[in-house]
């Protein structure tokens, strides 16, 4: 059965069958029909988090300023007219609304029908809520961010039962320049509102606020470029201009490239930079000149510190001959990094895999983030196996309390660790 073109049909009887197709899935029996894949697969992945199919549980909201904040810092915020041209006046129209939210789950903008908007507040699916897949379970914000893809979620797909009078599609936006998840946009909607088209549609107005990400940064370089000429124009040696990310808009004296990897926080001076070695740094109109001082390096050790002794945040900082530079990381990033250090011989993608995740299948996961990791530790890493560089000193400052170890990791080696730390203080583990 196409439950696609039956729910565009008759969408009552579509819920129905995929009410007992649900049923039957949490009830662990065979159904008659089968979810669609990438149901069932969210189905399997959140069964897995613990999120309660019969209970609503919501995530606080965040507050005004911390919404305001992340708006301004979210590149989604270019393409905002974009999204609104392509979206509302149908959404309008058609009783639906549309979403944007952030890499994290969170929604950032909130606009269409009134009265729609209105029932999402009973859902809380507001601005400022929290819609990872993780938390609320298979929706049209979170599933998408998760699988990469658009996806459609039509009444009973919906994990919780409260939100299987709703039907969502959502499509991730991706930064054109690295593939970095940068949120979905999403059109919401009552049942009876679902139209097949929807997917496709959606879909279409997220490539184009791609597109529109892709020409404002090439822009944003041409105009780089032109403040970068005459000053390259009267320098010898290596030279790099990059803008505030580290994407190259012109070079001399060396081959081009096309991204440096830059600390978080970049300031005029002396600097070691892993890609360049000792470095120059100098302001520029929308960048960096980035002059390579081609001396040879100071004898001296490279130590590399990881702290996780905050619970909110995480941070790296590399120190050698020719100075220091730190970077916050992400949870994810912090993870991967505690992992090779606590594995300083090396590990291999298979088992990094089955320490994040229990699964050694996951490796192309694991790639994908180590190749981020490389992006700003560059030679201090190494691979097959990944490992910290042989000759670089490792310290990890780690929580007095060991149950504050990286707190939101569910990765298993992580906690065995906070497992492990509990037992050594002669606490009890928590269940």
């Amino acid at each position: 059965m196409n439950l696609v073109r039956l729910a565009a049909r008759d969408a009552v009887q579509a819920a129905r069958v995929l009410s007992e197709v649900r049923e039957a899935a949490l009830a662990g029996r065979r159904a008659r029909i089968a979810p669609r894949p990438v149901i069932e697969q969210s189905w399997d992945r959140v069964l897995r988090s613990g999120v309660d199919p019969e209970r609503d549980v919501r995530s606080r909201l965040l507050p005004s300023d911390e919404v305001r904040r992340r708006r301004e810092e979210s590149e989604l915020r270019q393409v905002l007219p974009v999204l609104r041209e392509g979206l509302l006046s149908v959404a309008d129209v058609a009783q639906h609304i549309m979403v944007v939210a952030d890499a994290d789950g969170r929604v950032l903008w909130r606009e269409g029908a009134s009265p729609v908007l209105r029932k999402a507040d009973g859902l809380g699916f507001e601005v400022g809520a929290d819609w990872r897949e993780d938390v609320v379970g298979t929706n049209g914000v979170g599933t998408p961010a998760v699988v990469r893809r658009p996806v459609q979620v039509f009444a009973a797909e919906h994990f919780v039962r409260s939100h299987t009078s709703w039907t969502c599609t959502g499509a991730p936006i991706t930064d054109p320049r690295d593939g970095r998840l940068l949120g979905v946009v999403d059109v919401s909607g009552p049942l009876e509102t679902m139209h097949p088209a929807t997917l496709a549609w959606v879909d279409s107005v997220a490539k184009l606020a791609e597109a529109r990400l892709r020409e404002l940064h090439l822009a944003s370089l041409e105009r780089l470029r032109a403040v970068a000429a005459p000053v390259l124009a009267r320098l010898a040696g290596r030279a790099v201009v990059v803008d505030r990310d580290g994407w190259a808009a012109a070079v001399t004296g060396m081959p081009y490239v096309r991204r440096v990897a830059l600390p978080k926080s970049l300031a005029p001076g002396h600097r070691l930079l892993p890609s360049l070695g000792a470095c120059a740094v100098e302001p520029l109109a929308g960048g960096w000149l980035l002059r390579a001082e081609d001396r040879p390096a100071a004898p001296g050790v490279c130590r590399i510190v990881l702290d996780l002794a905050g619970r909110d945040r995480r941070t790296v900082t590399v120190t050698g001959s020719s100075g220091s530079w730190s970077r916050e990381l992400s949870p994810r990033h912090a993870e991967l990094l505690f992992l090779l250090a606590e594995f300083r011989a090396g590990r291999g993608a298979a088992g990094l895999a089955e320490d994040l995740f229990d699964d050694p299948s996951r490796t192309v996961t694991v790639r994908a983030e180590m190749s981020r990791i490389r992006r700003y530790l560059g030679e201090l890493l190494r691979h097959r196996p990944y490992r910290f560089r042989d000759d670089a000193e490792v310290e990890v400052v780690l929580p007095d309390n060991p149950c504050d170890l990286l707190p939101q990791s569910t990765a298993p080696a992580v906690v065995r660790k906070r497992n492990a730390g509990h037992e050594g203080h002669g606490e009890r583990p928590p269940a």
